[in-house]
Order: C-alpha cells, then structure tokens, then sequence
C-alpha cells in the first residue's frame, strides 16, 4: 500500500462538477493498492496517517483534530520503467482495491478522525491547497 499525505489548508474533490468531500486545514491522501495488500498494511497505513506529525508545529492529525480528504489513486503503482505508455499491473483491480481503501477510511474513523473521501473508480476533480509545500510518501 502506498499513500501520498499533503498537508492543506483545503481540499476538495469534484466529480460530474458536484463536490463529494472537503475539508479545510488538513491532510489530504491520495492511497493506492497493490495485489498483496490486507488488513495489515490497512492498520500500519492508517494509523501512519493519522499519528505522523507534518503538521504545523510538528503536530499530527490527531493533535489537531485535523480532517482528513482520502481519495483512491491506482496511478501510484504506475511502472514508467519501459516505454512512454505507464503499466498498471502494480495496481490491485478495483474489486479487491476498493473494499481496502473503504477500511483504510474506516480504520481512520476508528481512531477519531473525520474522514471524507472521493469516489472510487469516479473521473475526479482534486483541488487542494498544499501548505508548506508539505509531500509525504508511505510505503508498506
């Protein structure tokens, strides 16, 4: 599982021009699935998310109650090693990807956070405002 964790002081995402989830100061994370995921790279990811402390004043999501926008992104298994056309094998298929990243939501719920979310498999619109610039990748 991989997550790119941006510190904003918005996001939001659009799909079909209608806004599915913002938030204002906060993460936004962009979390991508591969074939050997599972409920351990869910708690490792999650929990990384929200206790990870790139906030202002080195605090963490959790310090600040900050919300959290968390939008699927296949593309972060993208393979660009060949070619100029990227593979996607990396990639999980959406039916074992989606229910992973709907825990990875629910795990972050779990723990307190308020989570909104994208659209799984949707043409979406992301907008974010990223404060720092602040880019974190996680890989488990």
């Amino acid at each position: 599982m991989k997550a790119v964790v941006q510190t904003v002081s918005e996001a939001e995402v659009t799909v079909d021009g209608e806004s599915v989830g913002a938030i204002g100061e906060g993460l936004l994370v962009l979390v991508g699935v591969t074939h050997t995921d599972g409920p351990a790279e869910v708690a490792w990811i999650a929990e990384k998310i929200w206790s990870l402390r790139i906030m202002r004043d080195e605090l963490s999501a959790s310090d600040l109650d900050a919300p959290i926008l968390l939008v699927s992104q296949f593309t972060l298994y993208a393979d660009t090693r060949k070619g100029r056309r990227p593979s996607w094998n990396g990639a999980a298929p959406g039916p074992v990807a989606e229910p992973l990243v709907e825990a990875v939501a629910a795990r972050l719920r779990g723990l307190g956070a308020r989570v909104e979310t994208g659209v799984f498999g949707a043409m979406m619109l992301v907008r974010s405002v990223n404060v720092g610039p602040n880019t974190i990748l996680l890989e488990r």
